[in-house]
């Protein structure tokens, strides 16, 4: 009997001491599968943008939800899923890794490294499709964002928190200012992110090696999802890279994102829409098409001082076909953005690098983004350039011109020529103010058009050598003072009198 007693003593202790917790899971089967997409059944409480876990440690994102089942993107290859596979809610929306490890390398866009590098230890998790900061949550844009680029910075000037559209046809030298510009942020305090969205390996591969040579990868994060990649990573590409620019703007610092581009973003978009099967729209994309590009470019933002003051500036890319801007999606860009700069084929074609056409292009922020004295030459430039332009139209029917018609149309061709760049050559502001004061000060009215850019190079170099104090004042007090004035005249006038093309 006491045999007995025991045995159901130890027996109860047991049971006690069981710990069986039950844990509900929700689990659903997979109907369907191909293309990137795959259509589950069972989980009905599956909620838009929640990751789904697949076989083969694949993940999904929620794009639709219907009565009886959910359409998932895949963020991953779709060769190991198939139909009948399980399905588990991980109660999570999309996250993006993000922190400062992530500075100086490659990753896709769920920040896996992709250069060879190890693993990134994030310093923290953001949701990749935030919420804009509210109006009041910002201040306005008046901090200039130096490009680098003579004909940007002086004619459609970018602020801190801005977004200026980069528009024209393929080969037009779009992905080159995009570049050209993160390079001029050096020793600037700008983190950078250039997410490259459906390009060729090899191009996303020149891009860096541009940014490691000139310096630039230090402070930069790319994130690449190529066009070998499936269209649920390039779609999320873009979110995921203002993520990573997000974590430095609510830091109080700045913040530089391009994405390029936002055309094919459009299109990795419009696949997958169209194969969850919802119904297509204006040249088959689908109804929110808008509201998916709108949603990005409204959070780059500067914010308040009471919100740390921090600033993220996007520079979107869109392409264009055989110069027609009232296409789609451009047009949708144009509305969304402060500006834009627009590159023309036929300028490319001409040799005008950049190629922007100066009457298309604007800044919607215009000189509330220029130091006082950029801003001072800039006016001049514009009203030089204007009457170029009308001029030079007017000339191919005119049979003769005035002498002062003339003279005005050779000042136009030489401030064109002043305004030529070569790549991967930025130039500090100080400079850019003081070549071209010189043009649109009548300097260069009786040099050969052809000798323009080496008498820019050549009094540049004779400023820094024999009147450093005037750059140096200009960098110091960003107007154009008397001294500075009377310095800039001085040294002109004695440059060119020794000057020989």
């Amino acid at each position: 009997m006491a045999r007995k007693d025991e045995i159901a003593a130890v027996l109860r202790e047991q049971i006690k001491r069981l710990g069986a917790d039950l844990e509900m899971e929700e689990v659903g089967v997979v109907v369907e599968v191909g293309d990137g997409i795959a259509r589950v059944w069972g989980l009905r409480s599956a909620v838009a943008s929640e990751l789904l876990q697949f076989p083969g440690d694949v993940y999904g994102l929620v794009l639709d939800l219907q009565e009886d089942s959910v359409g998932v993107a895949l963020l991953g290859r779709d060769e190991a899923i198939k139909e009948g596979d399980e399905v588990r809610r991980t109660g999570r929306v999309l996250q993006t890794p993000v922190g400062e490890g992530f500075l100086g390398r490659v990753v896709d866009p769920l920040g896996r490294p992709l250069d060879g590098g190890p693993e990134i230890e994030p310093a923290g998790w953001r949701k990749t499709d935030e919420k804009a900061p509210g109006v009041i949550a910002r201040q306005p844009v008046d901090t200039p964002l130096q490009t680098g680029i003579k004909c940007i910075d002086a004619l459609t000037p970018i602020g801190r928190g801005q977004r200026e559209l980069i528009i024209g046809d393929r080969r037009t030298g779009k992905t080159a200012i995009a570049v050209d510009t993160i390079i001029n942020q050096k020793g600037q305090g700008v983190y950078c992110i250039y997410v490259a969205i459906g390009q060729k390996s090899a191009t996303i591969a020149k891009v860096v090696d541009a940014f490691k040579r000139y310096g630039a990868m230090e402070y930069t994060t790319v994130v690449a999802a190529a066009a070998e990649d499936p269209a649920p990573l390039q779609y999320i590409a873009p979110y995921a890279g203002c993520a990573m620019g997000e974590y430095f703007r609510d830091k109080g610092q700045d913040a530089l994102i391009v994405y390029d581009d936002l055309s094919k973003h459009a299109v990795a978009y419009r696949e997958i829409s169209l194969l969850l099967r919802r119904p297509p729209g204006r040249e088959a994309y689908p109804g929110d098409i808008f509201y998916t590009h709108s949603r990005l470019l409204e959070r780059a933002a500067r914010l308040s001082d009471e919100h740390g003051g921090g600033s993220l500036t996007a520079l979107p890319i869109v392409e264009t076909k055989a110069g027609d801007i009232t296409a789609y999606i451009p047009t949708n860009l144009i509305s969304i953005t402060d500006g834009q700069i627009y590159l023309e084929a036929d300028l490319f074609n001409k040799g005008q690098r950049p190629a922007m056409n100066v009457g298309l292009s604007v800044s919607r922020v215009g000189g509330a983004a220029q130091i006082p004295a950029m801003k001072e030459v800039a006016g001049q430039l514009r009203l030089e350039l204007a009457q170029y332009r009308d001029l030079a139209a007017f000339a191919e029917f005119a049979q003769e011109l005035d002498e002062a018609s003339q003279a005005q149309l050779a000042r136009g061709e030489r401030v064109m020529e002043m305004l030529k760049q070569p790549q991967y050559q930025p130039m500090p502001v100080e400079e850019q103010v003081a070549a071209l004061y010189v043009a649109v000060s009548g300097y260069l009215d009786d040099i050969p058009v052809e000798a323009v850019s080496m008498f820019e190079q050549r009094f540049l170099a004779y400023l820094k050598e024999e009147h450093r104090e005037v750059l140096e004042e200009l960098a110091r007090e960003r107007h154009m003072t008397e001294r500075v004035r009377a310095g800039l005249e001085a040294a002109a006038k004695a440059f060119k009198e020794s000057f020989r093309a």
